[in-house]
């Protein structure tokens, strides 16, 4: 067929299987999964839904599966051993040495190979919304993609399981999303949309939208709100769905109206949501639509009067059926569209979005005393000093010269000076993985990039099993295609968020993960009991997270608060060569207590902990290395 370009390498799609329920396939994920793949009218990937212990309902499947995708069922048993070391979805490409893992990063994998298969589905590719960046980001540093992949998914499925019994609880997550569609909406051309908008309002005698000053009548925007509602609907919707046909939306007229271009930027009205993410419809909303689906269902069967609570989820709902192929993608996924009725959007007084909300770290603190010097003043009085650990080796190195070409950073497309400085890093994590690791051991490269710390592995340790694990696509590419070069046949390649990896292993290898991801590696080489070794990155983006608060270990937290353990965050951030020296000694020792704090807290868990300066200094502005080994 014109157009279409065959796939050249053969790729398996796993899927997990719980159970069906009324039209609805568990866990959610696959219910998702499959709904794209119709959406998308994909059939480059052979589908196996994998049994779990107590999978049920096996016979009804098809009821509720596509016609046009073909699925083997299988057992846990029979998946290749690369993906039993991961939560599924998950995508292979044989020889079954390179994975993909977890429903953001299969979602978009699905996405990529329909467009690449049919370039003529443009709208395929728009689902990766703005950048192609649509749930790009991993759950642990974005919220939104937290809510989408992980937290409404779970929460539905608890809801679902729940009702069963009794009259469920409402989902704190759903109530979260409610409140999102409220928010005005955020876009690239945002200015230019918001005077379109505040044209259209004049010409249809609409009062604009108030400025942060005036938004103290609560009375007179109920008065008008109703009015504001239909007027502004018109903009949104045209722009929206001008994506999702084949006609362009009409330029505007070359010259705005003197009040429209001289109009401040807090005057101009705010864009509401069409869909999830905005105005246009991307990954987000088909993420969405099963859950809130079987969500809504309940709803109306059991807690009918719960509905007016949720007027713009209720509204999205409804919009989304007009969607092309929305419809035809659910029947045959045997999901029946209810008709809501219209329900009223309430104006309520605004909350302050997660943004604005200040942290319990941000108020004020009368006890805070500002700047490094302070807090490592009352770290000392404590007795908690810098003292680094002496290097084990620091003249050791590689042999560089004689190592085949594709081993070296410098086939990862960077200078010569970086590239020696590149060596100089690995010198100091081979050495001491080198010197850990026994033949028949799982070495893990967390954070992975372009192989360079996993390839070398890989070459010297040939007894040993290497797993890269890295949530960027290109940088994971890069790095099999230099593994494929050297013939390497003791190494894997997964891509996903760090927290989709659930196999053994015996050392855990870190190379400037960024920010919380050095704790993520930390954290999951404690729960396996494998030793680590990790040069921490980017110490001005630590916070704390879903999964960790900072300070971490007893002694500190018995020390400093959040905000003075931030302030040694963001100056260890201090350390660039064209810094003074005076400033750069600040930031290394602002480095060493962060990294103190995350050794003790690994030393209450059971480890004996390292933390020493890689040799030389020089080969890099974050040069710390923490090594943990299990006592």
């Amino acid at each position: 067929m014109k157009g279409i370009k065959k796939s050249l390498t053969e790729e398996y799609l796993y899927l997990d299987f719980s159970h069906q329920k009324e039209g609805c396939i568990f866990p959610l994920h696959t219910s998702i999964t499959l709904f794209l793949l119709s959406y998308c009218d994909c059939k480059i990937f052979k589908v196996c839904l994998v049994l779990t212990g107590e999978s049920t309902g096996i016979s009804l499947l098809k009821s509720v599966l596509s016609e046009d995708v073909e699925i083997q069922i299988i057992s846990r048993q029979e998946l290749p051993p690369i993906v039993q070391s991961c939560c599924l979805p998950a995508v292979v490409e044989r020889p079954d040495n390179f994975c993909r893992a977890g429903l953001a990063v299969v979602l978009r994998h699905i996405i990529q190979k329909s467009y690449e298969a049919d370039p003529s589905k443009k709208e395929i590719l728009e689902l990766l919304g703005f950048k192609k960046t649509c749930l790009k980001a991993c759950a642990e540093v974005s919220q939104w993609t937290r809510l989408c992949e992980l937290t409404i998914p779970l929460a539905i499925e608890n809801f679902l399981k729940e009702s069963s019994d009794q009259p469920p609880a409402i989902p704190a997550e759903i109530l979260e999303l409610e409140k999102k569609l409220s928010e005005p909406v955020r876009v690239h051309n945002d200015d230019k949309l918001r005077r379109q908008k505040l044209k259209q309002q004049k010409a249809a005698g609409v009062r604009p939208s108030l400025s942060k000053e005036e938004t103290k009548s609560k009375v007179h925007r109920q008065e008008t709100s109703e009015e504001v509602d239909s007027s502004s609907a018109s903009l949104e919707l045209r722009v929206a769905f001008s994506k999702l046909t084949v006609h362009e939306e009409p330029a505007p007229a070359n010259r705005e109206p003197a009040h429209v271009r001289k109009a401040k930027a807090s005057d101009l009205p705010p864009l509401d949501h069409v869909f999830v993410e905005g105005l246009y419809f991307t990954l987000a909303d088909i993420v969405l639509l099963p859950c809130i689906h079987h969500f809504l269902v309940i709803i109306c069967k059991k807690l009918s009067e719960k509905l007016v609570e949720f007027p713009l989820l209720a509204a999205w709902y409804q919009r989304i059926q007009e969607v092309p192929r929305v419809k035809t993608t659910a029947s045959q996924c045997g999901i029946q569209f209810l008709n809501l009725p219209e329900l009223q959007t309430t104006s309520n007084e605004q909350q302050p979005s997660l943004d604005e909300v200040p942290c319990v770290e941000e108020q004020n603190d009368p006890s805070f005393i500002g700047g490094p010097r302070p807090t490592m003043t009352k770290l000392m009085e404590k007795g908690i000093e810098v003292m680094f650990s002496p290097h084990p080796c620091p003249t050791w190195t590689l042999d560089w010269d004689t190592l085949p070409a594709a081993v070296s950073p410098k086939e990862g497309k960077m200078s010569s000076d970086r590239a020696l400085r590149k060596q100089q890093q690995l010198n100091n994590l081979v050495y001491v993985v080198t010197n850990q690791a026994k033949p028949g051991d799982r070495i893990v490269d967390f954070c992975s990039g372009g192989g360079h710390v996993g390839i070398v592995l890989a070459h010297m340790l040939p007894s040993c099993q290497v797993t890269l694990i890295e949530n960027k696509e290109l940088s994971l590419i890069r790095a099999k295609k230099r593994s494929d070069e050297l013939g390497l046949s003791n190494i894997w390649f997964i891509q996903a968020n760090m927290e989709y990896f659930t196999g053994t292993f015996n050392i855990g290898v870190a190379l400037h993960a960024c920010g919380v991801a050095t704790d993520m590696v930390i954290e999951q080489c404690i729960k396996t009991r494998a030793s680590f070794v990790t040069c921490p990155c980017c110490y001005g983006f630590i916070q704390n997270t879903s999964k960790f608060n900072f300070p971490k270990s007893e002694q500190f937290k018995k020390t400093l608060s959040y905000k003075e353990h931030m302030i040694l965050c963001r100056f260890a951030d201090q350390t660039a060569v064209q810094l003074p020296p005076q400033r750069r000694l600040i930031g290394k020792q602002c480095m060493f207590l962060v990294d103190l704090d995350r050794a003790r807290a690994a030393e209450e868990r059971g480890y004996s902990i390292q933390v020493m300066s890689m040799e030389p200094e020089s080969c890099s502005p974050k040069n710390n290395m923490i090594v943990g080994v299990p006592i």
